[in-house]
């Protein structure tokens, strides 16, 4: 099977930003510490212990794609302090998004931060790559979406690590992976697979342990798209006003300034800056 390029959390991110460039996926190990999963998982196991494999999704479709035995927690960044702080603002996952997403958007936002706790049971996803929710997006297109798995437990092939495809946004899109080409994202609770959205990916099958794969997905986008997950409701300015300003940008808060690259701006409120109006208490 193929092989996925591991680094250490603490590795030059040239080194790192490289690597995913050239393969399209990388694992950075130890990227949240010990400290933040327990703050993590003091905010979110009684949200997610409590969800119910079997809720009703957007459609048919998006409830094929996940099964009946995922747990969910979505919003995540309205549900833990420590989610939107720590690991959406992580140093780490912002450099790759300087370095991949800035060069087409005057800044890029949070696509969507997602729980997802596979148990014993569940199936693999198909192959798919993150950037097909815009479709309408014609191709050939930059680099638009940045997106990581993050192990909360530690990922095994048994219990359903994320299958990855390194190379594979650089392939023509009918083509399909060979058994030989899918790597498995085995690592250390606390580790992530970074990825690029053209990237060919699944969640594995937990069908031979008896653990949930706890883990969540989350992924930034350009600032001009619009995201999947509506995080401003996700987030509502009650709760992002105690939040950093960065935060909040990344929350979809802030104007998207291009007026400097010769463009306009795009979400401002009575003609200013909603961060300034959230800080004034207008919002």
């Amino acid at each position: 099977m193929a092989e996925i390029a591991r680094y250490g959390a603490d590795t030059p991110l040239e080194t790192i930003g490289n690597a995913l460039e050239q393969h399209g996926a990388v694992i950075v190990e130890g990227l949240l510490d010990s400290s933040t999963l327990a703050e993590l998982d003091r905010d979110i196991d009684p949200l997610i212990s409590a969800s119910n494999p079997a809720q009703a999704h957007l459609n048919e479709g998006v409830a094929a794609f996940f099964g009946k035995h995922v747990r969910h927690l979505t919003g995540l960044a309205g549900k833990s302090d420590v989610f939107a702080e720590k690991v959406m603002c992580h140093p780490v996952l912002l450099a790759l998004c300087d370095r991949f997403l800035l060069p087409n958007c005057a800044d890029y936002q949070l696509n969507l931060g997602h729980m997802m706790d596979r148990g014993p049971g569940a199936n693999a996803q198909p192959m798919h790559r993150d950037e097909d929710v815009w479709i309408h997006f014609n191709r050939p297109r930059p680099v638009v979406q940045l997106a990581t798995v993050v192990a909360l437990v530690d990922f095994t092939r048994e219990n359903g690590a994320t299958l990855v495809v390194p190379g594979s946004h650089q392939w023509p899109r009918e083509r399909q992976p060979e058994a030989s080409e899918i790597a498995v994202a085995e690592m250390r609770a606390g580790s992530a697979v970074i990825y690029q959205g053209s990237t060919l990916h699944a969640g594995g099958a937990n069908a031979t342990s008896d653990q949930w794969r706890r883990g969540f997905h989350m992924s930034y986008t350009l600032g001009w798209l619009r995201t999947e997950e509506n995080n401003v409701l996700a987030v509502p300015p009650a709760r992002a006003r105690r939040l950093s300003r960065r935060a909040q940008r990344l929350l979809g808060y802030g104007v998207h300034d291009a007026i400097r690259d010769n463009g306009g701006y795009l979400g401002m409120v009575e003609m200013r800056d909603p961060l300034d109006l959230l800080s004034e208490g207008q919002l």
